[in-house]
């Protein structure tokens, strides 16, 4: 089963899909796109090109556990990936996962000024392997 992990933002949107095993994130990518309906339409192609059957979206709630504004946006992108692809969303906390995403970017050596480029899909694998480690733990 291949599952897809998403890391939404503003300007830049991280993807990650699992090996078709599920137990390893990988395949990390970027998606470089303010407009809300064209992001959605450039993953739902992407999810029908890679023979997506899981979607996992972190959901970034507070440090007190409350869901902010952006949480909301990703309350409402989860609702219409569902609707444009029929395939279950799981919202998956991600708090931390950036801080953690630049950490391990520093730690390879990349410099801090390249680290927006790629950030996200960092993020994204960070995501769906938290996910991934979390369904295997349960089955």
């Amino acid at each position: 089963m291949r599952i897809l992990g998403i890391d939404y933002g503003d300007a830049r949107t991280g993807l990650s899909i699992s090996d078709a095993t599920g137990l390893l994130a990988g395949t990390p990518s970027v998606i470089a796109e303010w407009d809300r309906d064209k992001l959605l339409a450039r993953l739902t192609a992407y999810i029908a090109a890679e023979g997506i059957e899981e979607i996992v979206l972190g959901y970034p709630r507070n440090m007190d556990g409350t869901a902010g504004e952006r949480a909301q946006k990703c309350e409402a992108l989860a609702h219409d990936l569902e609707q444009a692809t029929g395939l279950p969303v799981v919202l998956w906390d991600e708090r931390r996962t950036t801080v953690a995403a630049h950490a391990i970017l520093h730690e390879t050596g990349k410099k801090a000024r390249r680290h927006r480029q790629v950030v996200d899909a960092v993020a994204a694998s960070l995501i769906l392997q938290g996910y991934l480690d979390w369904k295997r733990s349960r089955g």
